[in-house]
């Protein structure tokens, strides 16, 4: 600001910078705000160089941190001066003093507007200026379409139209409701056409706000947006201006690939080919140069590039060439640089199909470990923790039970946390997990959370399966007494190495006997040798009074919370001598007794009543027998390293990644129970595989809104594939029943008698709202019928999306929760309303999902038997004024669950010949078929995974089919299905499908019926008037020899 002339001004902030302290600073002002509130009130006549004199000092006393409560209206009262220095320091003043609630500011509506409206431009730009850095909801009433038309007029000035872009830009953030966009569609197209960068720039910024809103009514910007990004790629009519370090206008590539991000997807061919030469062209022109500006600025082109790779889910190719891009980033000198390349390749596991990529770059990732930079350390543990599974995961923790011994001490407890989580989801087997965790404690006993060791106890007590094992073992030991010493030592082994309880006694039992040791590990190790000592009574060195004499020389070095367990400990040693040890006995008796009188009231009440419990004899067996198996429950360790974690989308979608990966240990929680469920222990649950589930013993539990039937014991299989945590998750299960009939409240496909078949995928009837869905629902649940990603649902406020993978009898959908809009969506809920026929669990939902922000609810799936009903789900969430309830359909339908097999000949016929007449083989006549030529009704059956298998049939209008349907009833089954065509009526057939199990062989040959009736025809000619029903002829099997396929199967027919 141009202070010349304005002595007084001048004089007054020479005095204030020459104050010694704060003090005489505090005494000058005091003094100067004193001399301007009595020039104020008692002079009326002030000239404008005094009022604007007196006002600069005020708005610079408001700048030293002093408050300014007087003066305002003076202040207001130049913004209509007619000449343009008191007019400035009006407008300057007024949106520095003044908020947006200001009564003040009512005053200075109109002169504001009148200064828009004129045709001076310099006032037009104070104007605008206000009101962009005000921008209260009155100013947006008032000058909001004023605004606008100074956007969009061509003989406005490039400087003002910016303004104005910018200014429309913030009234629309502030109150979206209030400024009126509606139309706006054709006008930013228009706008998008601007040769001049600064007011294309400005608008691109506007855009990017009203596409976060609502990007369905701006599709016609796509293309031009594209456009725009080949005119900065190639460089081509770039004001030199607007070249920053040889970049053209990198803020403008940055915004404009920001505003794609918003767009689901690129429908168009061309326009997407153009889309990916330009990122192609960015993605090979981005290196590392010496110049920092030009590197800031070509990064953070890149980068948004990456992202918009990321959502159009490009090809591999493409995939594969941004992370050797960022493994060139991790591997340079720069530390910026290794930084950004480690984040965003932390953002590229987002994408399902990276991860074997990113791997690549395992070592040198964890040769960042190493870095003297922090930061770029915790980003190289985050990539480590977002890039294991099954494969590595043995690596990975190995590496980081190393670097624990060396990390910063701000690093090791979340260091801790995730190797812990490792450990548990990816598992290969039960004795790994049992020396990781053992190790752990060791390493970073201070740094170990009491979840940690909790998960351990929970782990060895619930693997019950394998202790069974053991007991067989010693039962053969009881009864052949000859058996050799050798022999005898060779079971103990293999007793240990296959069974986890002892194995995890045995090894608790070595770490006791070092020196010094963490107190976490004397508490977890007091615990298992406490329940499971007496499985290693067999070996040296474990009797129970050596066993007793071990953890008895760490009780002197304990605090108070640890000895409650060591006395539990001794309980149990007492319990399981048998017969008893008298001077074991005393001894510990002695230690009952002395503790008999202790202040803390819980030691005191242990010593009491397990004195008084081993008083009994015998009767100690069954009051202290062994603790049973915990409830399942989602991991605690896995919650808290999430509310760890900041919570941003990016961040929230990686951690919901994370949680998708396979395992083959349990989830767990310590989840407070609601709608009345008792309170459950503290120590959640482990699951390791187990035997066959019983329905018996099935709880019911209510999580999220979502009824869930809960197993305490899982299928037996354990799988190290991708799908193989589908295993250690919890179990959503409809009602059992005979024939597997739909019940109350479930809603189910097969509902009422004749009406059965089509009502297998009719619509759920929703709830009547005023919020209507964006395009058809029903299509959009037949197309993910036949593909396994998509948009389930979609509306103004919402969009759900789905993308599934399905392996064998096991399935994982994951829902895409993304938010639309500007304001978070609260009150989110989602209930699974399950069929009979499957196990379902969906991952706690976030009741309220952030502004413009993605979570990602992943789904299991596991199939019971064959059945053509449907699951379904009901999600509610509210927006402002606006409740929204849907039930949507989940397409995890029968044909997910089939894998397409080829069969010869050979292996066709004596299948067929063995499946003979029903219920085995069914056959019908199917009528209301929509009329296909044979290519495309062939194409439909490849896309329901029935492989057609050419050549079986020698009428050449029939088709002939295989698949294998995976069940956990039925596992592997193979079906085959053979398909005659009437040529002359395209609108029936007969179809004939054969398995070796009844319900299978039904629900399949329904289900195929539904498609061919149902299917959607995009281009079809009507079809013609249905003709009397033919039976299409087989040829006679003498008019082709007998060696021919063909032949054979007509024969069978």
């Amino acid at each position: 600001m141009a202070l010349s002339g304005m002595r007084g001004l001048s004089v007054f902030i020479s005095d204030i910078r020459n104050c010694q302290n704060k003090e005489q600073e505090r005494l000058r002002v005091d003094k100067e705000l004193g001399k301007i509130r009595t020039r104020f009130k008692q002079d009326k006549g002030l000239s404008p160089y005094e009022k604007k004199k007196y006002v600069w000092k005020m708005l610079y006393i408001y700048m030293l941190g002093y408050d300014v409560d007087f003066g305002h209206m003076e202040a207001v009262s130049l913004i209509s001066a007619p000449k343009y220095p008191e007019k400035q320091v009006g407008y300057i003043v007024t949106s520095c003093l003044l908020n947006e609630n200001h009564d003040f500011l009512r005053l200075a509506i109109n002169t504001v507007r009148n200064d828009i409206i004129g045709r001076n431009e310099t006032f037009q730009c104070l104007a605008l200026t206000l009101v962009g850095n005000i921008g209260g909801r009155e100013f947006a009433e008032s000058l909001a379409p004023d605004v606008q038309k100074l956007l969009i007029s061509s003989s406005c000035r490039p400087l003002v139209r910016k303004k104005a872009a910018l200014c429309l830009l913030r009234l629309f953030r502030k109150n979206p409701d209030v400024v009126n966009v509606d139309g706006w569609s054709d006008r930013m197209a228009q706008l998008l056409d601007e040769r001049d960068l600064g007011v294309l720039t400005s608008s691109m910024s506007l855009l990017v706000a009203l596409v976060a809103n609502n990007h369905e009514a701006y599709w016609s910007c796509l293309p031009k947006c594209v456009r725009i990004l080949e005119r900065l790629a190639r460089n081509q009519d770039i004001p030199q201006e607007y070249t920053y370090y040889g970049i053209p206008s990198p803020w403008l590539q940055v915004k404009t690939m920001r505003v794609l991000q918003y767009f689901p997807t690129v429908e168009d061919p061309n326009t997407r080919r153009s889309l990916f030469e330009v990122l192609q062209r960015i993605l090979m022109g981005t290196d590392v140069v010496k110049n920092v500006n030009k590197n800031n600025a070509s990064h953070a082109v890149l980068f948004e590039a990456l992202a918009l790779v990321m959502h159009l889910d490009a090809e591999k190719e493409m995939m594969s060439q941004c992370v050797a891009l960022l493994g060139k980033f991790i591997a340079v000198r720069e530390p910026n640089i290794r930084y950004l390349g480690l984040e965003n390749m932390t953002r590229m596991l987002m994408v399902t199909d990276v991860q074997d990529i990113i791997k690549r770059h395992q070592a040198q990732i964890i040769t960042s470990l190493k870095d003297p930079d922090i930061s770029i350390r915790r980003r190289a543990l985050d990539l480590l923790y977002g890039m294991c599974d099954v494969s590595n995961a043995k690596d990975i923790v190995e590496e980081l039970l190393q670097y624990l011994s060396t990390a910063d001490f701000a690093m090791r407890e979340e260091l801790s946390l995730k190797v812990a989580i490792l450990a548990e989801k990816f598992a290969p087997d039960l004795s790994w997990y049992v020396d990781v965790i053992l190790q752990l404690i060791d390493k970073a006993g201070d740094f170990v959370s009491d979840d940690i060791w909790f998960r351990v106890v929970q782990f060895v007590t619930n693997n019950e399966d394998l202790q069974v094992m053991e007991r067989h073992f010693v039962l053969i030991q009881s009864r052949f007494l000859w058996i050799s010493d050798a022999f005898d030592n060779l079971i103990c082994a293999f007793i240990s190495f296959v069974s986890c309880q002892p194995y995890a006694a045995l090894k608790a039992r070595e770490y006791l006997d070092k020196p010094a040791i963490h107190e976490t590990m004397v508490k977890v190790s007091s615990y298992i040798l406490g329940e499971y000592s007496h499985l290693l009574s067999r070996r040296p060195g474990c009797s129970p009074k050596e066993i007793f004499n071990i953890i008895h020389e760490k009780l002197p070095t304990v605090s108070t919370s640890t000895i409650p367990i060591i006395l539990s400990t001794y309980a149990k040693i007492l319990m399981h001598t048998q017969p008893p040890d008298q001077e074991l006995q005393n001894q510990i008796w002695a230690i009952f007794n002395k503790y008999e009188s202790c202040i803390d009231a819980e030691i005191q009440q242990r010593a009491v009543e397990y004195h008084a419990l081993s008083m009994k004899g015998a009767a100690l067996m069954d009051v202290l027998a062994e603790m049973p198996k915990f409830p399942e429950r989602q991991s605690s360790l896995i919650r808290k390293a999430s509310d760890s974690e900041a919570d941003t989308a990016e961040q929230s979608a990686i951690k919901l990644r994370l949680q998708q990966q396979s395992s083959n240990a349990l989830v767990v929680s310590d989840q407070r129970p609601v709608n009345g469920a008792p309170p459950v222990n503290q120590l959640g649950l482990v699951k390791v595989p187990s035997v066959e589930r019983s329905n018996a013993e099935q709880g019911v539990t209510h999580t999220n809104g979502a009824l869930t039937v809960v197993d305490s014991q899982q299928p037996s299989t354990a799988s190290p594939d991708l799908l193989g945590d589908l295993l250690g998750t919890l179990a959503i299960e409809g009602p059992p029943g005979a024939g597997h009939p739909s019940e109350s409240g479930v809603p189910s496909g097969l509902e009422g008698g004749a009406n059965a078949d089509a009502l297998a995928i009719a619509p759920v009837e929703e709830q009547a709202s005023t919020v209507q869905p964006i395009g058809n629902i029903a299509e959009r649940f037949h197309a993910l019928c036949l593909k396994d990603s998509g948009v389930l649902y979609e509306d103004p406020y919402i969009q759900i999306g789905i993308k599934a993978e399905w392996r064998a009898h096991h399935g994982r959908l994951v829902l895409f929760l993304g938010n639309k809009n500007t304001a978070p969506l609260s009150s989110v809920q989602a209930l699974i309303l399950p069929p009979s026929h499957l196990n379902l669990e969906l991952s706690l939902v976030p009741e309220t999902i952030p502004p413009r922000a993605q979570v990602q609810c992943p789904l299991d799936v596991i199939i019971l038997r064959p059945s053509r009903d449907v699951a379904v789900l009901d999600f509610s969430y509210k927006f402002g004024p606006h409740i929204v309830n849907v039930k949507l359909r989940l397409p995890a339908v029968l044909n997910k669950f089939l894998q397409p097999i080829t069969v010869t000949g050979e292996e066709f016929f004596p299948q067929w010949r063995s499946l003979s007449g029903p219920p085995l083989k069914l056959q019908e006549v199917v009528r209301g078929v929509k009329p296909l030529p044979l290519v495309e009704m062939a194409n439909l059956l490849n896309s329901l995974k029935l492989m057609v298998c050419p050549g079986l049939d020698p009428n050449p209008n029939n088709l002939v089919a295989s698949t294998t349907f995976y069940s956990e009833s039925t596992r592997a089954m193979l079906c085959l299905i053979r398909v005659e065509t009437d040529p002359a009526d395209r609108t029936q057939l007969r179809m004939t499908v054969a398995s070796g199990d009844p319900t299978l062989t039904f629900e399949l040959k329904e289900f195929i019926k539904e498609q061919l009736v149902y299917v959607p025809i995009s281009s079809q000619a009507p079809a013609p008037a249905p003709a009397p029903p033919t039976q299409p002829t087989s040829p006679p099997p003498t008019a082709i020899p007998s060696s021919d396929p063909g032949a054979l199967l007509a024969g069978l027919l």
